[in-house]
């Protein structure tokens, strides 16, 4: 919040210096971040990468959770009928296996981030990239990204996902 709103002063500081600078007229640009992370060719090509490759643990996981579970139900039904020292063991097995089911998730996890920051930050390079370019050819005095208010003239997200679905 407060970050935001740092960003909305600095914005704003800017444009008064700019509107100050003369009777020219200021070109201003917006690009939705995320927007351009939701249709963009290469996030969902990036997007569709991971899922291919976490698919199989993911599977894994979910199949050792779905074990987990069906022998703790059956030891909750027939915990009354079998031996104290039966049910203490199969407990601590149980256990046992519960820590590893979370342990494997929570790495899972972990790994699904990391390679989520890595692939997410080529695409964010590759947008900033196109942004640039649109920002020299086009010569705007100043392009954001990150605003809380943003009419449709000045939105150029539209161009940046198309630039970057084109290969630009």
């Amino acid at each position: 919040m407060i970050m935001s709103l740092s960003k909305t002063l600095v914005a704003a500081a800017a444009l008064s210096l700019a509107a100050g600078v003369g009777a020219q007229e200021l070109k201003i640009g917006y690009v939705n971040s995320e927007r351009v992370l939701r249709e963009a060719v290469p996030a969902k090509a990036a997007q569709a990468k991971l899922e291919a490759e976490f698919k199989k643990r993911e599977t894994e996981l979910s199949e050792q959770g779905t074990r987990l579970r069906t022998a703790m139900e059956k030891l909750e039904k027939e915990g009354p009928t079998i031996a104290e020292s039966e049910r203490t063991r199969r407990q601590r097995d149980l256990a046992e296996q519960e820590r590893d089911f979370q342990r494997k998730r929570r790495e899972l996890l972990e790994d699904l981030n990391q390679r989520k920051n890595e692939e997410l930050s080529a695409v964010v390079e590759r947008a900033n990239k196109v942004i640039k370019q649109i920002f020299e050819q086009e010569k705007y005095d100043i392009i954001l990204q990150e605003v809380i208010f943003a009419g449709p003239r000045v939105d150029i997200t539209k161009k940046v996902v198309d630039a970057l679905n084109a290969g630009k």
